[in-house]
């Protein structure tokens, strides 16, 4: 029923990205989810088949029970993606990253420090970078994500310095026009990549239930006052989500791959590189880095290595 979740356990950030779709920033507060709301909503989820939480925010690292949160998932035998900007690591957060069935997930910019400061409003690019570094001698999985803000920003030579960095899942995203990233059309269905809801729903720091982390105008409950198999049996995210697929009808079927065509973008884990003809990806939830598998693949529990370039169930085998 759910394969994937969004948790969104703090609006805190310490940059003030003037793209961000959550619009968090200093001032930003962890909500009125308790530690104890949100480890029911892990029991309930991994009830469902939940494979994969990624903390997000915010900055979900500046939220104090993110240890316990990561362990409780794990316990749970649900893997975790953080999603950090690594401006600030302490080394007790480094052990949560180390642990098995942890990875990390990044945004990153520009190769030059004065855009990238542009973008996040704070000098990061320098202790980002050494962060990404540092995440791959510990061996820990990563994934980075180029997202173009900026006209004739250094995207291209931002994803060439991950690649030199040994980053072997490297994506590139355009603006999303929601939250502070909000231009000319403001949030709508163009927005989002046609997968909303397929086995993925993001929750947020006051418990609202949303088909992704992109559509948060379209609410479908809320997990402090229902559960999630009641909130994915409701009518109303049967509604929410007929409507979504309707109106993504029309538009996939314009998007055929190596398509420009303008609705066919973002999409929200594209393969190609800025420049690039490229139609929606079809997948939301992260790109693992073991392979080239489908969205659906089940990932690897705590327990067992992921085989790189391996799918389907010879994919996970038992550690050694």
């Amino acid at each position: 029923m759910i394969d994937f979740m969004w948790l969104e356990i703090t609006g805190k950030c310490q940059l003030e990205c003037g793209h961000c779709y959550a619009s968090s920033g200093p001032n930003g507060t962890h909500g009125t989810m308790t530690s104890e709301d949100w480890m029911r909503v892990i029991d309930q989820g991994a009830a469902l088949g939940v494979s994969m939480v990624q903390f997000i925010g915010g900055e979900p690292t500046l939220h104090p029970d993110l240890p316990m949160l990561v362990r409780h998932a794990l316990d749970a035998a649900v893997e975790v993606e953080i999603y950090t900007n690594l401006v600030h690591v302490t080394p007790a957060m480094w052990q949560v990253f180390r642990q098995p069935g942890v990875r990390l997930a990044t945004s990153y910019y520009s190769d030059d420090a004065s855009e990238h400061q542009a973008i996040t409003r704070r000098p990061t690019l320098k202790v980002t970078t050494k962060n990404i570094a540092r995440a791959q001698e510990f061996g820990i999985p990563l994934r980075a994500g180029v997202i173009g803000v900026l006209g004739g920003q250094r995207s291209g030579e931002g994803i060439a310095l991950l690649e030199r960095l040994g980053v072997p899942d490297v994506g590139y995203d355009d603006l999303r026009e929601v939250g502070r990233g909000v231009r000319e059309n403001g949030p709508g269905v163009e927005q989002l990549c046609g997968q909303c809801g397929d086995r993925k729903i993001a929750i947020s720091p006051s418990g609202e239930v949303w088909p992704c982390v992109f559509s948060r105008w379209l609410p479908v409950g809320n997990v402090r006052e229902m559960s999630l198999a009641d909130i994915a049996t409701s009518e109303t995210f049967a509604r929410v989500i007929g409507d979504l697929r309707g109106q993504f009808t029309t538009t996939m079927g314009e998007c055929a791959p190596k398509t420009c065509n303008p609705k066919c973008s973002p999409s929200c884990s594209p393969s190609c590189k800025p420049a690039n003809n490229c139609g929606p990806s079809g997948n939301c939830a992260p790109k693992y880095s073991c392979g080239p598998c489908a969205p659906k693949d089940r990932v690897c529990n705590p327990g067992l290595n992921c085989v790189p370039n391996k799918c389907g169930p010879d994919r996970c085998k038992p550690e050694k």
